[in-house]
């Protein structure tokens, strides 16, 4: 399943960096749970939790029905930093 969810955020990819942002997979749970890292422009972001949830997770349970969560993993001090 990690190389299906991978293949989908590539779609997905283009239209965050388009705004200076990015997605990187970090983990995928034995019980559906995706865990992702947005970066660039998306850390900070007030749309950041709208992405997330509207975009990235729909997109991913929309595809693959054994998604049932995608949940954004902190960055590490000065990882990724941009703006909105």
């Amino acid at each position: 399943m990690r190389e299906q969810i991978q293949e989908i955020l590539e779609q997905i990819r283009p239209a965050l960096q388009a705004h200076g942002g990015d997605v990187q997979l970090v983990e995928v749970s034995n019980d559906g749970v995706v865990k992702v890292k947005l970066t660039g422009a998306c850390v900070g972001c007030p749309m950041s939790q709208m992405t997330l949830g509207m975009g990235i997770e729909r997109m991913l349970k929309e595809k693959l029905p054994e998604v049932k969560r995608v949940e954004a993993v902190p960055l590490e001090e000065g990882e990724g930093l941009g703006n909105c």
